[in-house]
């Protein structure tokens, strides 16, 4: 998850490196703020409740999410690239959803903690968390698009796991196409 790419068989090629840096410190600022959450949820509660537990768990699904989607983005196998897509889009629909709970039913979520601390001392901690979520929210679908592109260069340039590989002007060079089927060959 380095910012420097020395990795010979990587295919981030100079035209795309400042799309893969600024996916790899989105991947990085997303990390902080899920484990920020995760610290700030476990303030409330040293041993959360079954509530608690499960935001914890969202947390670490994204800090997952996260570290695996700097492989992946660029990787050869589309099955994983499938993966991280669904699974980072779903934590950033979870994310979303427990930002807007935090915002609107403040003390109700509270109470389902079973917090230890003081109630305004708890709603400042929980609105914090919430604006974190809201920061995950909006970064999960960053990465989304960026891991998108980057994908897309390395399957354009021919690096990808593709079946055809294009030239610049999008079409399927000439020599896959000996490859095909004979009624689809011109």
């Amino acid at each position: 998850m380095g910012l420097i790419n020395n990795h010979k068989s990587c295919p981030v090629t100079e035209s795309h490196h400042s799309t893969h840096i600024f996916f790899t410190i989105c991947n990085y600022i997303l990390l902080c703020a899920a484990s920020s959450c995760i610290f700030l949820t476990l303030s409330l509660r040293l041993f959360p409740s079954l509530c608690g537990f499960f935001v914890v768990l969202l947390h670490m699904f994204t800090i997952i999410s996260a570290v695996s989607g700097c492989s992946v983005a660029l990787s050869g196998s589309n099955k994983w690239y499938a993966a991280h897509m669904i699974s980072t889009s779903l934590t950033a629909i979870f994310q979303g959803s427990v930002s807007i709970l935090i915002f609107t039913q403040t003390g109700d979520f509270l109470g389902y903690l079973k917090s230890y601390v003081r109630e305004e001392d708890g709603a400042v901690i929980l609105k914090l968390a919430g604006g974190l979520c809201l920061l995950i929210f909006c970064l999960e679908w960053v990465v989304l698009v960026l891991a998108f592109l980057l994908r897309y260069y390395a399957f354009a340039e021919g690096n990808g796991s593709g079946a055809g590989s294009f030239d610049r002007n999008g079409k399927v060079q000439e020599e896959e196409l000996k490859n095909w089927p004979w009624p689809l060959q011109f």
